[in-house]
């Protein structure tokens, strides 16, 4: 059984930090980090998230493997997932848990402010 998500092709995958309520109710894990949200065009949405609810079934986790914009192959769990269906073709929403180090990296990406770096 596959234990992981494969980004192919394409740019690395762009990670919105969520402050939802619910999505704190995901992050079980005893190292800090946030949950993210990514959204990623496929052609068959349905299969990949009941991949996934197969893998949680069974207790086991299972991650998205993509490549960063230094060209390293990375992954990070996914914790959540869900397809929706558009003109051209599926999107699919996958929630992750980034470790501190890649929130930290994401930030920096998008411009936020280290309030440390302030002082």
């Amino acid at each position: 059984m596959d234990d992981k998500i494969t980004i192919v092709e394409g740019p690395p995958p762009t990670f919105e930090l969520r402050g939802d309520a619910w999505a704190m109710g995901l992050h079980e894990s005893l190292s800090f980090g946030e949950i993210a949200l990514t959204r990623l065009r496929t052609f068959n949405g349905p299969s990949l998230v009941e991949r996934c609810c197969r893998s949680w079934y069974h207790q086991r986790p299972i991650h998205l493997e993509y490549r960063t914009t230094e060209g390293l192959t990375t992954s990070a769990p996914i914790v959540a997932a869900r397809f929706v269906e558009l003109e051209e073709g599926h999107m699919l929403l996958l929630w992750i848990r980034l470790d501190s180090d890649e929130v930290e990296a994401e930030k920096r990406k998008r411009g936020y402010e280290d309030s440390e770096s302030e002082d």
